[in-house]
């Protein structure tokens, strides 16, 4: 019987996955499939007692500690980068922030929202005009090229390993007339430097790595005998696990194997704070899962508006034959955003910001 049940319910997911692939699913069904896929996170990843939660989650912070910093090391570029920044322009807002933002109100406009999210680092992170400042995974330059606005005479290195990355950041320089940034290309799990910062900043890279312990305890040798560490990374309010295909989704959870395909980790708000050897906490707080989720959303608005020439983006990066399927997957994916961290009013996934100081 159970054999039987289990064809089938590889039979349905196969015909779902093969309709979604050729866009014949409407998004309300993705949306509701989306939900019944996260019940089902709920229930694996919460413990019948807080004895159980607590010690599941100790375990798994000492299990991060024998993994390498990033089951990544080696591949020189993520495949997000196989797509031309101009996809990138187009749905994210003009800052390139491809990170959570946060909505003063509800009526914030994306680049409003990105704006007030990259003050909000600032304030957390302390930041004064002056400072050395560290961007650790610094993307497309959202908040380094924010700081050199903001801060005339900060000096801002941004560390990223996309060098496509690198050369959007430097031409944006270039064109601001800014002459405070220097862009770095290196792998965090292997890059070492004698520099050391004022400031380190970190948002939304700490969910690609594994050994939390040697990360930080590379970073807190970057750090001034006085700097901070502010970083940002999204979690769940309680549990954390492995950004890994799902057993019983192995052949068709494209989900993970193509957009979270870097080894990482979903954290917990709290699971940082088992890993305080070389850096120590000064501060910590938690942003409602309904920005990120509204964050989501505003980016698939902005694909859905541009979606003919998004399309042509998809034939020239994947071939013509596969444009329509990894069209379907960014949709799902921004909506999987929206999904995940509006579920149960943003209160189970969510943002955490933490400022740490050197031991």
């Amino acid at each position: 019987m159970f054999r039987i049940l289990g064809m089938l319910r590889d039979a349905i997911m196969g015909m779902l996955i093969g309709l979604l692939e050729q866009d014949l699913l409407p998004d309300v069904v993705i949306r509701r499939i989306i939900r019944v896929f996260l019940a089902s996170r709920l229930l694996h990843g919460y413990k019948p007692t807080r004895e159980l939660q607590l010690s599941q989650l100790v375990e798994f912070a000492k299990s991060l500690k024998e993994m390498p910093i990033s089951m990544n090391t080696g591949k020189p570029e993520a495949d997000v980068y196989e797509l031309p920044t101009s996809f990138f322009e187009i749905v994210l807002g003009k800052n390139l922030k491809f990170s959570a933002s946060y909505f003063p109100d509800k009526s914030s406009k994306l680049e409003d929202a990105e704006k007030a999210t990259l003050e909000l680092y600032c304030k957390r992170a302390q930041i004064k005009d002056g400072q050395t400042i560290l961007d650790i995974g610094c993307g497309w330059g959202s908040l380094t090229l924010h700081i050199a606005k903001s801060y005339n005479n900060c000096k801002i290195t941004g560390l990223t390993d996309s060098s496509t990355q690198k050369a959007y950041v430097d031409e944006r320089c270039r064109e601001l007339q800014i002459h405070n940034v220097e862009i770095i290309v290196g792998d965090i799990s292997t890059f070492e430097m004698e520099a050391t910062y004022d400031r380190l900043v970190s948002v939304e890279l700490f969910e690609y790595m594994k050994n939390y312990k040697d990360l930080l305890k590379k970073i807190s040798k970057w750090m001034k005998e006085d700097g901070l560490l502010f970083v940002e990374h999204y979690c769940h309010k309680i549990f954390a696990h492995h950004f890994e295909v799902s057993e019983w989704l192995r052949k068709y959870d494209w989900l993970n194997k193509n957009l979270f395909s870097a080894g990482g980790v979903m954290l917990s708000a709290d699971l940082l704070l088992y890993f305080q050897d070389d850096v120590s906490v000064v501060d910590h707080w938690v942003i409602n899962g309904k920005h990120f989720s509204k964050t989501g959303e505003e980016w698939l608005k902005r694909m859905d508006k541009n979606l003919p020439a998004i399309k042509q983006m998809m034939e020239s990066t994947y071939g013509k034959d596969s444009a329509v399927k990894w069209t379907v997957y960014w949709r799902t994916f921004f909506l999987f955003i929206a999904e995940n961290y509006g579920y149960n009013n943003g209160e189970e996934w969510m943002v955490a910001h933490f400022l740490f100081k050197k031991k």
